[in-house]
């Protein structure tokens, strides 16, 4: 590949569907999205080091047999977990949008190691969970988050986004107090659930029960994002639910900052 390109794989599998919208949003930004099934991997015929920035989008993959995106977490953790030890040592990025916010997240990448101990033996494992939300249902609306901690990802935000959800197991679940306090410490948290002004949200400002309403997690580098709410369904101004009553502020939308942001990092950085 041609490597003044800002190159982008958008892992799917069966049950994937926010690959599109994932590759709109960074084409737009300029960079090269390429939509890679996951065996194309796996029977090396696309390889991962061709990539800057990988990323996991939404959908049910595996139809969330067993449990959402545990089945793809396996596959990454059991047969391509060298491969992306490399890929994040050499500096690259990774973004997981809800379904692939929670294969992240049961694959071990996020948090990943979250203390020098950790970190000097590469352990991690898995340290947090998403399950099934307090309200019993599927949740279907838009919701207010504060940026908050330290990420590449995140540069720039620092006003309420609002971005839509759309999930059934996105409540947020550490493995016990230690590791909340440690992403509180590592400025991992990167997006919390809030009410219209960034204040503490209730149901459905908090739609899933989340602990410490934590809508987003990064690793301790800040290059790895995952987060349930989908910034790619509000990367122009036209996709918020109200915009006809708006006053136009340019043609995008809060969640393009995250997608620029991730392309400017690698031109600044990797290329």
């Amino acid at each position: 590949m041609n490597q003044g390109n800002v190159n982008v794989i958008i892992l799917r599998t069966a049950g994937t569907n926010c690959d599109r919208e994932a590759a709109f949003a960074f084409e737009r930004c300029g960079a090269r999205p390429r939509l890679v099934h996951i065996n194309q991997l796996l029977r090396k015929e696309v390889q991962l080091r061709d990539f800057h920035i990988l990323v996991i989008p939404g959908g049910f993959t595996y139809g969330d047999d067993i449990e959402s995106g545990r089945i793809l977490a396996n596959e990454l953790r059991l047969r391509l977990g060298e491969e992306l030890c490399r890929f994040l040592g050499d500096g690259k990025l990774m973004l997981g949008i809800c379904n692939g916010f929670q294969v992240m997240v049961k694959a071990g990448i996020l948090p990943g190691p979250l203390d020098e101990g950790e970190q000097k033996q590469h352990a991690a494992g898995q340290r947090a969970t998403l399950i099934n939300n307090d309200s019993g249902k599927f949740e279907d609306r838009w919701c207010h988050l504060r940026p908050v901690g330290k990420s590449v990802w995140t540069q720039g935000l620092r006003e309420v986004v609002y971005f839509p959800v759309a999930h059934a197991e996105g409540k947020f679940v550490p493995q016990d107090d230690t590791v909340l306090d440690l992403l509180r410490k590592n400025g991992q948290v990167a997006f919390r659930y809030c009410d219209p002004r960034g204040g503490k949200p209730v149901y459905p400002e908090n739609p899933n029960g989340s602990t410490d309403d934590i809508a987003g997690i990064t690793d301790t580098t800040g290059r790895v994002l995952g987060l349930m709410p989908h910034p790619e369904r509000h990367f122009l101004f036209t996709q918020h639910p109200f915009w006809t009553r708006l006053k136009p502020n340019g043609r995008f939308g809060h969640g393009a900052k995250i997608f620029e942001n991730g392309v400017r990092y690698v031109r600044e950085h990797l290329l």
